[in-house]
């Protein structure tokens, strides 16, 4: 059983007023993934967030044929800012589908079902499990599986999983991408969100999400939270447990220290993430084992690229490469040497 979330094409990003990218990263993840399907963006002034599509008005993105808008972006516990509001009721009234991957369901924001009766539209809540999720069993299932694993939340596992499942599908190998929150539904068109998931759920939700498969597939989980995280690491247990993954990536972007946005919680190392995330994945797969290292340097200067990825190679022994700039191949070449079929 999946969450099935269908929404029409093509559609506008909505920003808000958001400062943060890392809040923004369903809007630019849908950007970068769906180019096709993505015509624009809309934002209220203030915003500091650009995902590089054509910037519009919601007047003019209707005229330019958009046929749904997604919230883009979030503040910190999934609610919708006040000052967002008549902007959503603005494009519902208009006739574009509001999209939202929130914990807030649009339907409770004031006036939008209204304005979405006038408009004609619906209003689509993606973060919405489906029932009946069973509680984890930790039985043994058929098939491989990989979880992407970081050190923070929006580091990169999201992308690394579709950039490992894209490689893998090049090659002709049967792989899949298992998508666990919002942005990542979006993409693929279906998937659990996980951190919507009541806890004693978690691990059965993930079972689900990794069914029994032939013996040849893998699995590509997106991953969600951070082991090291005071305020989302639950998910990411759930995940570990749950997927039973034969394989982890570990992500991590380059230049940060803290937990994003909980001043005073340092990040652990590579080595630390890699350790606790075995420690706890063995609890349903004994042989669960890092297969390489995937990290985030947008925010590195071109020319220190190369001697950062040669130095946490180094360090762990394990292939390192930013799957946006050289792609993943490495890391599935290491996949398949650790696992032959």
């Amino acid at each position: 059983m999946e969450n099935i979330i269908h929404f029409e094409a093509p559609f506008v990003v909505f920003f808000g007023d958001a400062k943060d990218p890392t809040f923004a990263k369903t809007g630019l993840g849908l950007a970068q993934w769906r180019p096709a399907d993505c015509i624009g963006q809309v934002a209220l002034p203030g915003c500091g967030v650009d995902a590089g599509v054509p910037k519009y008005s919601l007047a003019e993105a209707k005229a330019a044929g958009a046929r749904s808008l997604v919230i883009g972006s979030a503040a910190v516990g999934g609610r919708v800012p006040d000052n967002w509001v008549p902007a959503l009721c603005e494009a519902a009234a208009l006739g574009l589908d509001v999209v939202a991957g929130l914990h807030v369901r649009l339907g409770s924001l004031p006036g939008l079902a209204a304005a979405a009766e006038k408009g004609g539209v619906r209003l689509i809540d993606v973060r919405v499990p489906p029932p009946g999720l069973p509680v984890g069993s930790g039985r043994k299932r058929t098939g491989m599986r990989l979880l992407t694993v970081g050190t923070d939340c929006a580091c990169g596992k999201k992308y690394t999983a579709l950039a490992l499942d894209a490689e893998m599908q090049r090659r002709g190998l049967k792989s899949d991408f298992r998508a666990t929150g919002q942005t990542g539904i979006m993409i693929a068109g279906r998937g659990l969100p996980l951190d919507a998931v009541v806890a004693d759920f978690l691990t059965g939700a993930a079972e689900m999400l990794s069914p029994d498969n032939s013996a040849d597939h893998w699995d590509m989980v997106e991953g969600q939270g951070a082991l090291f995280h005071p305020g989302y690491l639950q998910v990411t247990v759930g995940l570990l447990v749950g997927t039973q993954p034969d394989a982890i990536v570990a992500c991590h972007e380059v230049g940060r220290h803290e937990v994003d946005g909980w001043d005073g919680f340092p990040l652990p190392s590579i080595q630390q993430l890699i350790d606790r995330a075995v420690t706890l994945g063995s609890l349903t797969n004994p042989v669960v084992r890092c297969v390489g290292i995937s990290l985030n340097t947008s925010k590195v200067p071109a020319a220190e690229r190369a001697a950062i990825l040669a130095a946490y190679a180094a360090a762990s022994g394990l292939p390192c490469v930013d799957p946006l700039v050289e792609g993943v191949g490495p890391i599935v070449d290491r996949l398949l040497q650790e696992f032959p079929q």
